[in-house]
Formats: C-alpha cells, structure tokens, sequence
C-alpha cells in the first residue's frame, strides 16, 4: 500500500455490501439525544430519519431509558419466547387501557418476530387461514417488506428481484390517485372481481398503507380508504392495514387509519411500538380471527421484555391524553407551510410536496435532485432520506418530539440544500 491509498475501514474491509445507510451518510456515529445524533468527533447532526420512523419519541428519550435502566438493573427478564412475564403483562394491559378501549377497538394482540415483516407475514398467513384462499391484493408502490410472503406484496422492482425467485398469490391495484383522477376508485377492481374470466382468483384480502413511505409519500384519501374498507365487506375480503411506520401517532392519531374512521380486520405495527427502537412488533386481529393453533406461527425472539418496558412508558408517557396527537398536528402544519413557500420558490425545479402530520416528501421532476438534496443536507448537518420507486422523493420523518426551534432549523436547512442543488 502507497502512502496516499485510503486506509478502509473494518466496515468497508469486513462488513456486506449489501449495506445502505451508511453509504449516504458517511460518517461513525457514536451517541445520540432527541432530535440529534453525534459522530465520533462530536459533530451534531439534526435527525428528520428517526430510525425509519422507529424513533417516533427521539433518541434515548429519557422517561423511556429511566424505566429500561431500572428493568435492567433489577435483572428484570430480557429473553422469553412467549411466556407469561409481568413485563409483558404490563404492555397488554396499557396497550388496552391507552390504545384499545378509548378508540373501541376489539383487538386480539399477537407478537410475532421482532420486525414489521414478521407481523406482515403473520397478517397475511392467518387472513388466508381465515378465508381459505390464497390471493392477496396489494397496491402499486406499496413496501412491506424484505421476506418472501412480504416482497410479494410489494410494488419496487428493484426489491422483488432480490428473492431470487417468483413472486406469487399477490395482485397490485391502483393506489389511490395512481391513474391522476382519471378513472374512479375501485373500478378496474370491482370489475375484475365480478368478472368470472378476470383470471383475479377471489382474495383472501387487501393489505394496503395509508400512507406510502418508502413508495414516495403517497398519501390515501379518506373517502378512498372507507370505499376500499366497504368494498372488502361486500366482497367478503379481509382489509389488512400495514401502519408499521405510520402508526403511533405518526400522522397525529395513534393509528393512521383513525382519520378515515375505519376499522381493518388485521393492523400491523412495528418501528416506533417499542418506543425506543427495540425491535418489537404486534400483529392485531379482529377476535373471530384468532384461529391459530398453538405455535402454529412462532418465533425465538418474539419475547423482547425491554421492548416491552418501553413500549409501556410510551403509552403512559404519550398516550394518556391527546397532548402529543395535537402538538404532531400543529407541527405539521409548519412543515407543511415550509413545503409550500419551498416549492413556490423554485417552480422551475417542478418541486410538489405532499404529507400528513409529521411524514412529508417533496418529489422533484428530475429525479436525481432529490439524492442531492439529501447529500447537501448532510454536509449541513441534517438527516434526511430519499424514498419513492427512483428515489425521486426527499422524505422529512423528524421525531414526534422535535422542538419548534428544531424543527424550524432543519427545514432552513432542506432550503439552503435546495437551492444549492438547483
């Protein structure tokens, strides 16, 4: 090696290539707080990424750590499969008291594998126990996630070819406003499925997002949601809502589908339940739905009692009255109020922005623009990523506990990048 060849790091030398993050912002973070992360030379970076929505409460929120501390320090249980704990015991409890019973919902709480895509996998294996049938309906930019049964539902090119092999029992439906307005809602939908010469064998149900985050922040009507939840009554199909990233309290409600006052026979959630980002997630399920036998869908690490801990002081911490759903409102409507001075500012860029409570995106005509939005907003200290199927979409998905001041710092800078990448 010559004097001036780089010296690779351990990450570069030793880890997969198959690494992402990490690429757009280069850097070695070392601690974190709130709305901040830190390198290991101490510079701040403020964080509108918030663990891909996994960090809904900041970074080490305090309440959060003080009760996993002291779970730890008491050697409370950390690992037990699916066994009763009084950890556990406590989150279905506050879960019930903060989440079901004010909202009415009737739901039968299952822990599947600690990742949203297990509690998707879960969703879609029991709806088709349910109904005996196979096909599942999804929607055009939809993600689910990375496992078979998931990627099967998932609308990017790019991630369905990484199975390796085919793709089946999923049919894509338009999202909404997928056709610009152009063809009423559900009408190729309805027609397939009254057509007994479609080929659409009858779905065992529909999964969709509320709002599409990793599909470009598309976000669905309210009277598009209701007409879906209606249209799978009528045709006797489960309505699944994945709400792992949109869910607790993301678009200001704890779930996203509130809004639209439905209420789907299967949610998912995962990311921000823990609170903190320990892996956890749940798979909720109308009563009459609860037909798996024992260990019938199980995993060794669906047990995370320190997720549980703090998933329950986020409940009781954030859930208890309606303080947070209104300041993640109020917050929204400065971002959105930025997003609008922003894209009148530069109408040339063919910038439109779009979002609910505190998920926004600004889509940009030329789509590369948004990569470098993103990597000029790094150099100035701010985390933000790019979704959408060619990444077109610079995406804002800061803590729900971000401050006004934060706030208004990280979209001066979205600005200044802006500018500077036209």
């Amino acid at each position: 090696m010559t004097m001036t060849e780089p010296v690779l790091s351990v990450f570069e030398t030793l880890e997969s290539e198959v690494r992402s993050y990490c690429r757009a912002w280069p850097v070695v973070f070392d601690r974190a707080t709130g709305s901040r992360l830190y390198d290991e030379h101490g510079r701040g970076y403020l964080d509108f990424f918030a663990g891909a929505g996994s960090l809904n409460y900041g970074h080490n929120n305090p309440v959060l750590k003080r009760a996993l501390l002291d779970y730890l320090e008491r050697d409370g249980i950390t690992h037990a499969l699916d066994m009763s704990t009084t950890a556990k015991r406590a989150f279905l409890e506050t879960f019930r008291s903060r989440v079901l019973e004010p909202r009415a919902l009737p739901y039968k709480v299952m822990f599947p594998g600690p990742t949203g895509t297990n509690a998707v996998e879960a969703a879609l294996k029991l709806a088709r126990k349910a109904k005996g049938r196979e096909s599942v309906v999804s929607f055009t930019n939809a993600f689910h996630g990375m496992s078979l049964g998931s990627l099967a539902v998932t609308g990017n090119a790019f991630k369905r070819a990484g199975a390796g092999i085919p793709l089946v029992h999923g049919t894509p439906m338009p999202f909404d406003n997928y056709l610009g307005g152009r063809v009423p809602d559900f009408l190729w939908f309805e027609r397939l499925l009254e057509d007994q010469g479609s080929g659409l064998n009858h779905p065992a149900a529909v999964i969709v997002e509320t709002i599409q985050g990793e599909g470009g922040i598309n976000v669905a009507r309210a009277e598009w949601l209701r007409a879906l939840a209606d249209l799978c009554r009528r045709r006797d199909m489960l309505l699944i809502v994945d709400d792992i990233q949109m869910g607790c309290g993301r678009t200001g409600e704890f779930f996203s589908f509130e809004e639209a006052g439905i209420t789907p026979d299967i949610v998912t959630l995962s990311k921000s339940i823990s609170g903190y980002g320990l892996p956890m997630s749940l798979c909720l399920f109308k009563p009459e739905l609860d037909l798996w036998e024992p260990g019938e869908h199980n995993g060794t690490f669906r047990g995370n009692n320190p997720a549980f801990v703090t998933a329950t002081a986020a409940l009781e911490t954030y859930w208890g009255d309606g303080v947070l759903r209104e300041r993640t409102l109020i917050q929204g409507r400065r971002v959105e109020s930025a997003l609008r001075e922003l894209c009148a500012e530069h109408v040339r860029l063919g910038a439109t922005y779009r979002g609910r409570g505190l998920v926004w995106g600004i889509e940009f005509a030329h789509k590369e623009r948004a990569a470098e939005v993103c990597r000029k907003a790094f150099e100035h200290g701010l985390l933000l990523e790019t979704s959408g199927p060619e990444g077109e979409v610079v995406k804002l998905l800061p803590p729900l506990t971000v401050t006004g001041d934060e706030l208004d710092e990280g979209l001066g800078i979205l600005a200044r990048s802006v500018r500077e990448a036209a």
